[in-house]
């Protein structure tokens, strides 16, 4: 009998890691264009009188929005509590010291804690929101980035790196579904602007993006040569991708196609909101999109 034939071929699915992730560049250069991408929408979007008029305008318009809907879009965003916010931090750093990487716990727990600091410091003491514009409504007490955004997206980002690779299609599937509503819930509610979820995003991806490269340059991550789960690609990826795309084209389609209102307008205003609500949810899919592809077929090294 021969060696080939008791050469046991691999399982299909079997991860196998590979060489070590040399490179951090992709993550510094990601990160340094979101956490650029936020003080633009800051500077464009907060402080320009045509920004403040489409915004109000969009804020406004959600006064049209379907009483049920805004009931629902509350109750989800009073859900967000600090205890929820300890929980979903404990669960992460649990998952990472259940693959006996109490680094990769520091990594996760560092990019909840420090986006939610940042954010906090920036909205409650940093950026102040000026009024251009009269505001028609009780808009203003509105801040840049969103706290609510930021929990969500930094619990996805920290829930991606510490999932195995093989578990990674079903933790984005659950935390970018949620993460997406969140972020489109704050318009419907009006707890916050286009801008301010926008800008929550790219400030948390800069973090994770940064964190991430922190643990290349600790050697801490391998490329993963083997083991393909096309399932994922089908049933999470092109979904998510396919719905990012829709709602981007559609909010900007309705943004550039709609009158900007200089004075209150139901049937303008309520076209803000629905060009705003769209591009805040579709905003929220793409940060979560490339984050993800930064992280494709990347996993923590074993020790």
């Amino acid at each position: 009998m021969t060696s080939a034939t008791l050469a046991v071929p691999p399982a299909r699915n079997r991860d196998v890691t590979g060489p070590p992730v040399a490179s951090a560049l992709r993550w510094w250069l990601l990160g340094l264009l979101a956490l650029a991408g936020a003080a633009t929408a800051f500077v464009t979007l907060v402080l320009t009188t045509t920004g403040h008029r489409i915004e109000n305008a969009a804020l406004r318009g959600a006064d049209q929005v379907d009483a049920a809907l805004v009931a629902e879009s509350d109750a989800a965003l009073d859900a967000i509590t600090v205890t929820s916010l300890a929980v979903a931090s404990v669960l992460v750093v649990l998952i990472a010291l259940a693959r006996k990487r109490p680094d990769l716990a520091i990594a996760a727990s560092t990019i909840i804690v420090v986006s939610s600091l940042i954010t906090q410091v920036l909205k409650r003491i940093v950026l102040q929101c000026p009024e251009l514009i009269e505001v028609t409504g009780p808009y203003a007490s509105n801040s840049f980035p969103s706290g609510h955004t930021t929990i969500a997206a930094s619990i996805l980002f920290a829930l991606l790196i510490v999932v195995p690779f093989r578990w990674r299609g079903i933790a984005m599937f659950v935390a970018a579904t949620y993460a997406v509503a969140m972020g489109a819930h704050t318009l419907t509610s009006k707890w916050h602007r286009f801008s301010d979820v926008l800008g929550a995003n790219l400030l948390t991806l800069g973090v994770a993006c940064l964190v991430t490269a922190a643990l290349v340059h600790r050697g801490s991550l391998m490329h993963v040569t083997a083991g393909r789960y096309p399932l994922r690609i089908i049933f999470v990826v092109i979904p998510i991708a396919l719905s990012t795309i829709a709602t981007i084209l559609i909010g900007a389609l309705l943004l550039v196609l709609s009158d900007i209102p200089a004075v209150p307008d139901a049937t303008l205003d309520y076209n803000m909101y629905l060009a705003l609500h769209g591009l805040a949810a579709g905003s929220s899919g793409l940060v979560f999109l490339l984050f993800w592809w930064t992280w494709r077929r990347v996993d923590i090294a074993e020790k």
